[in-house]
């Protein structure tokens, strides 16, 4: 990520001047939308006229349904609508059969591997973990049944009572329930391939914006405060200022007292307190941040008791991601490089605050802390952190980070990794690696991007809508490790999302300068790109930029910035 913190001077002078006086956060509603099935993948055993299932349905029921599809015992069909969703499945029933209510099975799925894997199979990895998504449902006669609330994209019909009647099914339709959204940020370039990352992240966050910020919709439908990271920084760059964030930022406070760790993890905890810098850096609102100091400073208390000398020392919950929990020298140094982040976030703050005393101690602590540089030990992920706060070389730490390629990113700590490659001027490389690792999702038929992606597992991989062929890696089923072993694998996860706030922070280049975007600078990056244009949200109104390269190289921009923004070079 970009060093986002202001100098401490400048913080103060132009945060403690005032409120935001633009509009605060939205509390958007919910909307539900009926989907009829796009395709049907196959059908099997007893099943006439599936094709029927797509066809629109109006929402009644009548007693003349000439253009049915029929079930026998045992046969099932598998639809596809399209895309990943968050919700349930309605069931519409005829006249035929017995009078009293049938029962059919159904089962879920994010790839069409899992429509087609019972939870209760010996030896399945599927499951019906935080949302059930394989259940029986009684269906009545000449009417409907609505029930279900998970993710998925596929949905396996099957009759599943034994009484030799045909069942006739008027109709089948996913529900989707989700965030009345505007998309206020946009991206658009000369890559298109770049153009559909940028809004699948967008749509895989939107997804995960529920009830609170969830972390996925079939799977972790949790709020889990460190993976929340790159998910606020794509709810703030595509939806602006949502209440859902402040939200889900304070149940996690209340639930945990502050000398323990958020979600049982050290680093998610530190995680808090950066959030709470970039909320305020992004959006100026004072009177929030005042409601956080008394935690804030018990918290920045715990955090300073759990550093021996110059280097971190938490005894428990020591987590970076997954891919690294078995390598402590990645975790030593990861952990090295976020104390001292949100130690310098907790001094800024604790600063604007008039909390003096407590703005010397965190220097104090994280100037020492600087004294020290654990080894990256040639990881990626070590290397990114470590150089996003200057303890290694940026050109170094790209080394390591081009160096292993695609084949080390992981979909969580990606974003990371980016933003040590803008902090070295890699732009061109970071975007050809969004291009090969998370464009890879869409070449196996994402819509919605997952909690983990080996890259070398794509290379022999099946695509995710259809049936994998004999001999081919089912990159759901057989793919996986950690918590998410095979088909409890989330294939939508907002901490995937990375990319899209990436591009428009570092192509587009809009960067905010004094809190609340008063001030903004705009430096766009193109890379290999000719053009890139877009929107930014702020809590001004609307940031509009479209920059072109020239025949020399140099880049012309035409901007166009809200009343009460004031571009800086």
């Amino acid at each position: 990520m970009r060093k986002v913190f202001l100098p401490l001077l400048a913080f103060c002078v132009a945060a403690c001047g005032g409120p935001v006086e633009p509009a605060g956060p939205l509390d958007s509603g919910f909307v539900t939308e009926y989907l009829t099935p796009t395709r049907i993948v196959f059908t099997s055993g007893a099943v006439a006229n599936a094709e029927h299932l797509l066809k629109p349905y109006v929402g009644q029921v009548s007693t003349d349904e000439p253009e049915v599809t029929s079930f026998g015992q045992g046969g099932y069909v598998l639809l596809d609508f399209g895309k990943e969703i968050q919700g349930g499945i309605q069931l519409v029933r005829t006249l035929s059969g017995p009078k009293d209510e049938i029962r059919f099975r159904i089962v879920l799925g994010e790839s069409v591997t899992e429509a087609l894997s019972r939870w209760d199979a010996p030896e399945s990895t599927a499951s019906n973990d935080h949302a059930v998504r394989d259940f029986e449902l009684a269906v009545p006669w000449l009417g409907s049944v609505e029930v279900g609330n998970s993710g998925f994209r596929f949905a396996r019909i099957e009759l599943a009572e034994g009484r030799g009647d045909e069942i006739d099914l008027l109709a089948v339709r996913a529900i989707s329930r989700q965030r009345d959204l505007d998309y206020l940020g946009s991206f658009k370039c000369s890559d298109d391939r770049l153009n559909r990352i940028w809004q699948t992240g967008a749509y895989t966050v939107h997804l995960c914006m529920q009830d609170y910020l969830w972390d996925g919709v079939k799977r972790d439908r949790l709020v889990w405060m460190g993976d929340m990271h790159p998910e606020i920084m794509t709810v703030n760059t595509v939806f602006g200022n949502q209440q859902v964030v402040r939200k889900s930022l304070d149940y996690v406070r209340d639930k945990t007292a502050p000398t323990n760790w958020m979600n049982g993890i050290c680093s998610y905890s530190l995680w808090w307190i950066i959030l709470q810098q970039h909320l305020y850096e992004w959006y100026g609102d004072k009177a929030y941040l005042e409601e956080q100091g008394d935690y804030l400073q018990a918290l920045l208390h715990t955090v300073m008791e759990n550093v021996d000398g110059n280097r971190e020392s938490y005894q428990d919950g020591r987590f970076i991601d997954w891919p690294s929990n078995d390598q402590p020298d990645v975790i030593h140094a990861g952990l090295q490089a976020l104390t001292i982040r949100a130690l310098e976030a907790g001094a800024e703050m604790a600063a604007c605050l008039g909390k003096d005393y407590l703005q010397k101690e965190c220097t104090a602590v994280a100037q020492q802390l600087r004294t020290y540089v654990p080894d990256a030990v040639e990881n990626s992920q070590a290397a990114a952190l470590l150089s996003i706060e200057g303890l290694l070389d940026a050109e170094e730490a790209s080394a390591i980070i081009l160096g292993n390629g695609p084949e080390k990113f992981t979909s969580f700590m990606g974003y990371y990794l980016l933003e040590a490659l803008a902090k070295s001027g890699h732009y061109a490389e970071a975007m050809q690696l969004i291009s090969d690792y998370w464009g890879r999702m869409l070449d196996l038929g994402a819509t919605t991007f997952w909690e983990d992606f080996n890259y070398n597992d794509a290379k022999n991989a099946g695509r995710i809508d259809e049936i994998v062929p004999e001999g081919t890696f089912d990159i759901h089923a057989d793919g996986g490790a950690w918590c998410y072993v095979g088909l409890r694998h989330s294939f939508c996860h907002g901490w995937a999302s990375g990319p899209t706030a990436w591009l428009s922070e570092h192509v587009l280049g809009i960067e905010p300068v004094e809190p609340g975007f008063k001030t903004v600078r705009i430096d766009p990056h193109l890379g290999d790109l000719e053009w890139a244009e877009g929107t930014f949200p702020t809590p001004y109104g609307l940031i509009r930029v479209r920059h072109q390269k020239n025949a020399d190289g140099s880049v012309s921009s035409d901007v166009k910035l809200p009343k009460g923004v004031r571009q800086v070079k």
